[in-house]
């Protein structure tokens, strides 16, 4: 579970450092390579909810291992790709094969805290938050390893062992759930929503597209985004077995509020990662291996806080430590200059992981409590969909703020909106009162929760 929850989240974090060394090497400016990353949100963000759907209905050891796999094959593309076109289709593939780890994960740990009637398993979900949230923080020392070992081609050939490691755990170590019983006759596979995950795909690649290249001239994109999502939203709404049911996700306000945070927390997160390690290269002039050094006490600081407060409920307490974190984070940021030490560098890193390590933790904690236990899956994916929606905006943001050259005044430009969203995360957090209290109930029997009794 923890090593298939974690090959997107370091495959988007190992990317930052090679960025630099991928466009030199193809003649690209980041205003191109931006694609890179945005290409395996992309595909992401479509995938997450749709696989977590599959897996709801016919459990997840089947989509885990076809996932692997399919994330091996990127990976051996991704090493040999002859241009930037290839490596972004490598990074498509990449994401959507990266998409079945994480709502896997959270299926199997709903399933078995139903089995055993533990209603908080906060050590299992601690150990997720980590390889999820604060394991991908070591992408950028990772990156700038391999590169020095091998060259940029290397961040995208280390999908290949991890692929043939993943589908061997999978396939000796995932349990075999049954499929989705039939219904009146019907195969689990009539309970599909194809339109609707078609409609959802169309609206979100629409809106995508325009997050990454905004401007008059895609005005169209906008339009075409609010059509897909009513056409949408009326399938939804009408069809018997939705493929996210409506009805239940807007009655579920702080489910609702959760998802903003994600994807707010992952825009300061990611401007941060790509950002930051991008002026590290060129504003400040370290090599790939000098910035994946800078950026390792994130990781640190981020592994020490989550594990010393994953087993403390307060989700409400580690938002609101993780906000304040953000700001003091991005105010550091704004003093930086071409010639600051490298303990002013370190510094604002420290500070970083702190909420670094909190949010991804309370956050995911906080959909565990609020999803309805037959839709895990799907929740969890959705999560992640607003997350790297929020990582899209990011890397759209810092592809314009930068331009040709990511400089300290684009860092600055960059830092502005960062504390602005956090801001934003601050004020979300305060006012929403159904965090307190949330998961306090530890060790309490898990309810059998029916359709019925969620609507």
């Amino acid at each position: 579970m923890m090593l298939g929850s974690v090959l997107n989240p370091v495959n988007s974090s190992v990317l930052s450092v090679s960025l630099v060394p991928i466009g030199a090497a193809f003649g690209a400016p980041p205003a191109q390579t931006a694609w890179l990353v945005s290409a395996l949100y992309l595909a992401t963000s479509i995938g997450q909810p749709v696989v977590g759907r599959l897996i709801d209905l016919f459990g997840p050891r089947r989509l885990f291992l076809v996932g692997t796999a399919l994330t091996g094959v990127a990976g051996v593309v991704g090493m040999l790709a002859p241009n930037l076109g290839v490596l972004i289709a490598a990074r498509v593939l990449l994401g959507f094969g990266t998409c079945s780890g994480y709502p896997a994960a959270m299926y199997l740990i709903r399933s078995e805290a139903r089995r055993t009637g533990q209603e908080s398993p906060t050590g299992v979900l601690t150990a997720l938050a980590v390889t999820t949230q604060t394991v991908a923080v070591i992408g950028p020392s990772l990156g700038g390893l391999l590169i020095g070992v091998g060259g940029w081609r290397a961040t995208l050939a280390v999908n290949i062992p991890l692929a043939l490691v993943g589908l061997y755990l999978g396939a000796r170590r995932l349990p075999v759930t049954p499929p989705a019983p039939r219904t009146e006759d019907r195969h689990p596979l009539a309970a599909l929503d194809l339109p609707g995950m078609g409609l959802f795909a169309a609206a979100l690649v629409c809106l995508l597209l325009f997050l990454m290249e905004p401007g008059a001239a895609q005005w169209y994109l906008p339009v075409l985004t609010v059509l897909a999502s009513a056409a949408f939203a009326r399938r939804e709404l009408r069809t018997p077995q939705p493929f996210i049911d409506l009805r239940v996700l807007s009655g579920n306000l702080p489910l609702l509020a959760t998802y903003a945070r994600s994807l707010l927390a992952y825009i300061v997160s990611y401007a941060f990662l790509y950002g930051y390690t991008q002026w590290l290269e060129e504003g400040r002039g370290l090599s790939a291996s000098q910035a994946g050094l800078v950026q390792l006490p994130l990781f640190a600081t981020a592994l020490v806080v989550s594990t010393l407060t994953g087993r403390r409920q307060a989700i409400r307490a580690k938002l609101l430590v993780g906000s304040v974190g953000q700001l003091a984070a991005c105010a550091l940021l704004l003093t930086l200059t071409d010639a600051s030490p490298v303990w002013m560098l370190l510094a604002v890193v420290f500070v970083l992981g702190v909420p670094q390590g909190l949010n991804g933790l309370a956050l995911q904690n906080s959909v565990f409590h609020q999803a309805d236990p037959e839709r895990m899956g799907s929740s969890a994916g959705l999560l992640r969909t607003f997350g790297y929606l929020g990582a899209i905006v990011a890397s759209a943001a810092s592809g314009a703020l930068f331009g040709q050259r990511a400089d300290t005044g684009g860092l600055h430009h960059l830092s502005w909106l960062m504390l602005a969203v956090s801001a934003l995360f601050l004020a979300v957090t305060v006012a929403d009162r159904s965090l307190r209290g949330l998961g306090a109930g530890q060790g309490e029997p898990v309810p059998e929760r029916t359709r019925e009794d969620q609507t």
